[in-house]
């Protein structure tokens, strides 16, 4: 996007989880990688992660707990709501938590300091945290209406006319990018 300051860009991140049926306590993420690829896929894949991760400036690690995400994207919905800028602050948070600090978001005081850090409301974050109900039927809705065909993330669309699917290279983007703006 900096490479276009002519385009005014707006960003708005979507529910997907990969794994609706996670557990809530969460399971040690190189086990269910393990479990879901080999150890032999693994060790295959894991450079190729950790050099991607690097180019955006995370250091990735596979240590940690993952499990079920759909308080953290109930919380991003809401975020959304709030503001653009909130909404990508927030997911930023949550990805270095993720991806690079082993953090479990599936743990309640991780999303609450992620909110915080995000400038957003740490009360009506905690709220939704704590009642599963909340902003459900926004991300049920959202779910319905962006993720059809979508099997996989990352996922970009660009203007709702191209999508990008996979870890892509700059050059995908700046010609998607290029595409919409000649539309």
């Amino acid at each position: 996007m900096a490479k276009f300051p002519q385009n005014d860009f707006k960003v708005v991140w979507r529910p997907f989880q990969l794994n609706p049926d996670a557990s809530k306590e969460g399971v040690n993420k190189r086990q269910m990688y393990k479990e879901k690829f080999g150890e032999a896929r693994i060790q295959a894949m894991l450079p190729r992660m950790v050099q991607t991760f690097e180019k955006i400036g995370v250091k990735y690690s596979l240590g940690g707990n993952t499990g079920n995400t759909m308080t953290s994207h109930r919380l991003l919905q809401w975020a959304g709501s709030v503001g653009a800028k909130q909404q990508n602050d927030l997911v930023e948070e949550l990805f270095r938590n993720y991806f690079e600090e082993e953090k479990f978001l599936g743990d309640r005081a991780v999303l609450l300091a992620a909110v915080e850090k995000a400038g957003l409301d740490a009360t009506e974050g905690a709220k939704i945290v704590d009642d599963e109900s909340l902003w459900r039927s926004e991300v049920d809705a959202d779910k319905k209406k962006y993720v059809r065909g979508v099997t996989g993330v990352p996922f970009f669309i660009f203007d709702g006319q191209f999508a990008i699917s996979g870890g892509q290279p700059p050059e995908a983007f700046a010609e998607a990018i290029q595409e919409v703006a000649s539309a």
